[in-house]
Parts: C-alpha cells; sequence; structure tokens
C-alpha cells in the first residue's frame, strides 16, 4: 500500500481514537496489521504521530496551559502556575517510571493483536463495572478541587494504559470517577494530564529510535502528524458533548465487539 495512504488511515485512526476509552495505540496495532505495516519502525511511527492528537489538546485548552505556565499569583486552591504543574507531575510520574522500566518488553512482547483484544477485554469490564456502581461518591466537580492526593491516584491508574490496548484514557476517566471525580471533570482532567506523559514517551522514543527514520520517511511522518491533529480535534469536542448525554457504557461495548472479532480473526 502507497505510504501516504497508510499514513494518511493511521493519522485519522489516531485522532479520532486517543481521547476516547477504547484504545489509540490498540487500535493503531490492529489497523498496522491489516494495513501490513508493522515492526519497529511502524511502533515508533504510532507513538510518534500521537503528538498531533496532544496538540490538539494544548490549542483547545490553550488559556489552561497559559494560566498554567505564565500565572503564578499566589492561590493555592486554583489548578494553575507551580501549583498546577505540581499537580501533573505527580499524574505523569508513575506511569513516567513504571514506563522506563517496562518500555522494552512492552514493545517487544504487548504490541500484537492477541495482546490488545485481551486488553480491550479487561478495559471494557473495567468501565461496566465502575459505571454500573451506583455513583454516590461523585465529590469533585471542578479542576480546582483536584489536589496532591487525586492527583497521585490518577497518576497510579494510568500505568494501567501501559498495556497496549487498556487505554490511558479510559483509565485515568474510570480512575478520576472511582476516586471521586465527576465524569466530564474525569475526561478533561484525562485530556490535560496527557499532555505531558506523551510527550515525554514520544521524546524518548523518537530519540532512542531516530536513526531508523529517512527523509520521506519523516515528510510521512509529517502528514500522520498533521491529520491526527485535525482528527483529535473534532473526537475532543464530539466526546465531550456526548459525556453530556451518556455514560462510558457505549464505548465498553465497542471495545468487547472490536476484542471478540479480532480473537476471532487471530486464533
Amino acid at each position: 500500500m502507497n505510504p501516504y495512504l497508510q499514513a494518511t488511515i493511521l493519522g485519522i485512526v489516531e485522532g479520532l481514537t486517543e481521547f476516547l476509552p477504547i484504545s489509540s495505540t490498540g487500535h493503531l496495532i490492529l489497523s498496522g496489521h491489516l494495513l501490513q505495516f508493522t515492526g519497529e519502525k511502524a511502533n515508533t511511527f504510532d507513538i510518534v504521530i500521537q503528538l498531533g492528537a496532544i496538540l490538539a489538546v494544548v490549542v483547545l485548552y490553550k488559556d489552561f496551559f497559559l494560566n498554567l505556565f505564565f500565572d503564578f499569583t499566589p492561590n493555592k486552591k486554583e489548578f494553575k502556575g507551580i501549583r498546577g504543574i505540581y499537580l501533573l507531575f505527580l499524574t505523569t510520574l508513575p506511569a513516567s517510571i513504571l514506563g522506563l522500566l517496562t518500555h522494552s518488553y512492552i514493545k517487544k512482547y504487548l504490541f500484537t493483536p492477541f495482546t490488545v483484544s485481551l486488553s480491550l477485554l479487561v478495559g471494557a469490564i473495567f468501565i461496566l463495572v465502575v459505571e454500573n456502581k451506583k455513583q454516590n461518591n461523585t465529590t469533585y466537580f471542578k479542576l480546582d478541587q483536584i489536589n496532591p492526593k487525586l492527583a497521585l491516584g490518577i497518576g497510579l491508574f494510568q500505568c494501567l494504559a501501559l498495556w497496549p490496548g487498556f487505554s490511558r484514557s479510559a483509565a485515568t476517566i474510570i480512575g478520576g470517577m472511582l476516586l471521586g471525580l465527576e465524569r466530564k471533570l474525569a475526561a478533561k482532567y484525562s485530556f490535560l494530564a496527557a499532555v505531558p506523559i506523551m510527550f515525554a514517551a514520544t521524546g524518548y522514543d523518537l530519540l532512542k529510535n531516530f536513526q531508523l527514520f529517512n527523509p520521506q520517511d519523516l515528510t510521512i511522518l509529517g502528514l500522520g502528524f498533521i491529520i491526527s491533529f485535525f482528527s483529535a480535534l473534532v473526537a475532543i469536542k464530539t466526546f465531550i458533548y456526548l459525556l453530556g448525554k451518556i455514560t462510558l457504557k457505549p464505548f465498553a461495548i465497542y471495545r468487547i465487539i472490536l476484542a471478540l472479532i479480532v480473537l476471532f480473526y487471530y486464533i
């Protein structure tokens, strides 16, 4: 298949799935196998184009990030300045440490359709269990209410996303809900918390595997990046709108159906 067409398809898949609780990495791995685009270079390509989707968050929430880095008024209760950076650091820390320790193992053994399908199933069960619980523990409705304990707790749940197919979005949103965050707040914080962890993961992978790419590959990578960015803009706005009307159960059902199809096809 034409590599530019591959990049276009994968960019769309990445942008549309990065912030939904259905796993962008899992979809990219499955799409890569269908497109016959696999291997070390493909794995790195999948990780790098996620940066385009992350950039969409920065654009959509630019006021938040401006306050984060340029507003240092001494208000200990607001999610801005040093306090906001510290909270995002706490959320990023657990997965960053665990990811560094297990990076090679994950890329070697967990980037397969079979392991992704299992992860999709486990994540779906996780979503259904939490959504079926009576949500009487919702305590936090505003970003400024998030404290260090909550930030670190969500960060620990984010470690689940190191298993490709589980979904970083699902792990942080459901983890946040379990800790008392209202669903839409959990989703918003999931988007914001994605920025540092994904920048770190992308940068690390690029530095380690940059020699795999030639000048033509960089053009293809740029195409995937741009398409991922615009697809993610649409996906984020749509997802936030839907969360005002539905729960996460439809996403769990979709995960189960997709996992069963993959298991049937590859077993």
